[in-house]
């Protein structure tokens, strides 16, 4: 076992660089250690962990300049990375911090395959469980991250590595496939080429990218040939695979209720596409004694650092990792469960919190919508002799997607809506002249909120952009539902997406579906309405989560 060690002054803590971690399977990882320099005398700290494709290497302000700019001063560090923690931070707090190259990446050899294979989430076990050994650890280790560094602690979690004390996945998706890659069964494409392109695949282990922090940059390169035979290519991977039967989706499949250890999970409601839907169902479903839900808003990647938000962070770890619980996180019923933001006016700074007992809110008054041929969505069944229809082209172009919209008449009172949303609707399609029958139904759904004078009021994305209230999917040939399955609830149906679920979509036969709409909050003044828009494809504000791939659709 080869280790480069850096004791720079620089530092106000120890560096050892590219420490190899011995998997089951024979192979290594390579990963970073910071630590306080008391461990160098005998102290034990516990740990917090990470495990990612983005290179553990490479600065936070080269990865990602812009972001950095923007970040909270006090963690604009040499050593700083993108969506994990600062080592500068955490170290001065008595925490040791491993950050480690995922199998495949950066300085770690082997076969890139993040998201399509479970032996990825064997090796972050592993990793859990070297890290519980080692000298300097007092075998209790937490995980803290954004997103990837998120979405893979709900899998890691559900294996119960040695060691493991408490998880901060941070706006991560849980369920792979109804959370990232396949929304109500269809492509979500253009995210995963970006990512992919600019983010993964150009630091596969042995790229140019990778070899330039690397510990062997005297070996030859090698040919992009040898490097595409070690590797999945996600968004190929993605479009390949369209049911949560074939083995790409079974090999990363995930109970929840295997969640046991103490969480604390944070879901950003501006999060639509990726970073919200997981957060609340892994809060919901976890068989954790100790669980918590919190909300934010704004960007993905800025809030994280926040001097308030790692506050919390560090108790809620302080608390399961060194007995020491200021806040309560560790006594049963001390804590609020859930701790709500209310998206309230249009300046996230006035934006109030509030405490709640449970997901959902026991006291939600589920509310029926009715949509009418005029156009409107009233709280009363509308008064129709006989069934009426409104329809659009759904072969629309692809930046002009044609739509149906829908929306209330101006509210008398203010409205609160917060929790599942879920859209019934009766949906047929007929062929165009003279071209071939359509076999499918995609259906776009879009919940906006317009203020008094019917402008409509946005709310921040993952990446600072415009966004309405929330947004749900479905393919109309997976729109069976398995009422028998322990997620199913009357609020959120629930699906298993298999290729024997799969039923006909004939023209001119009317289908009733029932269509999930991700978690939200949004406060409607008196005087304000929402408006529900269906399409056939992606609307105005989707921003990178489009679904336009020419095959899939």
């Amino acid at each position: 076992m080869s280790t480069v060690e850096d004791k720079q002054p620089s530092y106000p803590y120890l560096f050892e660089k590219n420490v190899c971690v011995p998997l089951q399977n024979g192979g290594i990882i390579r990963c970073n250690v910071y630590r306080p320099y008391n461990t160098e005398m005998g102290e034990k700290c516990p740990v917090l962990v990470t495990y990612g494709p983005y290179g553990k290497d490479i600065p936070y302000k080269d990865f990602n300049p812009g972001s950095y700019r923007l970040l909270n001063p006090n963690h604009q560090t040499e050593q700083s990375a993108w969506e994990t923690p600062t080592p500068s931070y955490w170290t001065a707090h008595g925490y040791a911090v491993v950050r480690a190259d995922e199998v495949g990446t950066g300085q770690s050899p082997g076969f890139l395959s993040v998201l399509t294979s479970g032996n990825t989430f064997d090796a972050f076990s592993d990793l859990i469980e070297w890290t519980s050994e080692q000298k300097w650890s007092t075998g209790k280790i937490g995980l803290l991250g954004i997103s990837y560094y998120a979405g893979t602690q709900w899998h890691v979690a559900a294996r119960s590595p040695k060691g493991l004390a408490a998880i901060i996945p941070w706006e991560g998706f849980a369920d792979i496939y109804r959370d990232a890659t396949r929304h109500g069964g269809i492509l979500s494409n253009t995210f995963f080429y970006g990512w992919w392109n600019n983010q993964v695949g150009n630091n596969q282990y042995g790229s140019a990218r990778a070899r330039q922090y690397g510990p062997e940059p005297s070996n030859a390169a090698p040919s992009e040939k040898e490097l595409e035979k070690m590797r999945i290519e996600i968004p190929i991977d993605n479009m390949k695979h369209r049911y949560r039967d074939d083995p790409r989706y079974a090999s990363v499949n995930l109970n929840l209720q295997d969640v046991k250890v103490p969480l604390l999970s944070v879901a950003n409601w501006g999060g639509v596409g990726l970073h919200l839907r997981g957060n609340v169902n892994g809060f919901l479903h976890a068989a954790s004694d100790f669980k918590y839900l919190r909300f934010i808003v704004g960007r993905h990647d800025l809030p994280f650092y926040l001097d308030e938000e790692v506050e919390i962070q560090r108790s809620f770890l302080d608390a399961f990792l060194k007995n020491d619980d200021r806040l309560g996180w560790s006594r049963k019923g001390k804590l609020p469960p859930v701790d709500l933001i209310l998206r309230e006016g249009d300046d996230p700074a006035q934006f109030r919190r509030r405490s709640e007992l449970e997901w959902p809110l026991a006291r939600t008054q589920y509310t029926n919508f009715y949509l009418t041929p005029q156009g409107t969505l009233l709280t009363s069944p509308p008064r129709v002799d006989a069934p009426q229809k409104l329809d659009y082209k759904a072969l629309g172009t692809a930046t002009s997607p044609e739509s149906v919209i829908f929306t209330t008449p101006p509210l008398s009172s203010g409205y609160e809506v917060t929790g599942h949303i879920t859209a019934r609707l009766n949906v047929s399609v007929t062929a165009y002249p003279w071209h071939p029958l359509p076999s499918d139904i995609d259906l776009f759904l879009t919940l906006r909120h317009l203020d008094s004078f019917g402008k409509e009021l946005f709310y921040s994305g993952s990446l600072g952009e415009p966004i309405p209230v929330t947004r749900g999917w479905l393919r109309v040939s997976l729109r069976k539902i398995n009422p028998n399955h322990p997620y199913h609830r009357p609020w959120l149906p629930h699906r298993d997406y298999c290729s024997t679920d799969i039923l006909p979509v004939i023209p001119s036969e009317v289908y009733e579906v029932d269509v999930e709409l991700w978690p939200t909050n949004v406060i409607v003044k008196s005087g304000e309405r929402l408006c529900l828009e269906v399409s056939s494809g992606d609307t105005a504000q989707t921003g990178v989560w489009e679904h336009n791939d020419p095959v899939d659709r």
